[in-house]
């Protein structure tokens, strides 16, 4: 499975002249984690929750017994001031499973999807995780439809915990084509043929 299959787009941005505040609000409109910080077309940033709120809310006195000390320098105000500079990005046909596995070693929760300048998709652990939670029987109708579309010869398709297996006499060729296909639908995470010649199951899916 490729990234373009599993962003989220159209994107969200937000430019780095922008107030904390209205970062906020915008967070909070559109339900998400995360903004892509852009000056004009050019990516300069990310800026996420935990950025945004660092720093925002002053201590209650009432939660002390003696007066709290006033912070001697005032909390940022703008999203260029907070955001993170250094952003891990993909490409659209960067495999998905590449890109989990930066994010669970890095700990990044969203990443930037850049087609040459232009961000054209955003994808985070939300998106992984609705991914992973699409039942089988979807996956299985998806799988079908796909072989179908393409005009390739009938399998008979079961699906089992993400797990498919294709069963058919189609030849090489054939077989090839109906792997690949299945490997394309969003929630696959293995596939296995059972056909004349058919070789062992292909690893993991995208």
């Amino acid at each position: 499975m490729l990234v373009r299959e599993a962003m989220t787009s159209p994107v969200v941005t937000i430019p780095p002249g922008a107030t904390v505040r209205q970062a906020v609000r915008v967070l909070d409109e559109h339900e998400i984690t995360a903004l892509p910080v852009v000056d004009g077309r050019r990516l300069v940033g990310i800026v996420s929750e935990m950025d945004l709120l660092r720093g925002e809310f002053e201590a209650d006195p009432r939660a002390f017994a003696r007066p709290v000390a006033t912070p001697g320098t005032p909390s940022p105000r703008h999203v260029g001031d907070v955001m993170t500079r250094d952003v891990r990005t993909a490409r659209p046909t960067t495999d998905v499973a590449e890109l989990a596995e930066m994010m669970m070693r890095t700990r990044i929760k969203s990443v930037p999807v850049l087609d040459g300048p232009d961000i054209v998709g955003i994808v985070g652990r939300r998106d992984l995780v609705a991914i992973l939670a699409r039942g089988d029987a979807r996956i299985r109708d998806d799988v079908l439809a796909a072989i179908a579309e393409y005009g390739a010869a009938p399998w008979d398709v079961s699906v089992d915990d993400g797990a498919v297996e294709l069963r058919g006499s189609a030849g090489e060729s054939a077989r090839r084509i109906a792997e690949v296909l299945a490997r394309t639908v969003p929630g696959v995470t293995r596939v296995s043929v059972r056909a004349p010649g058919a070789g062992p199951a292909s690893p993991p899916a995208p």
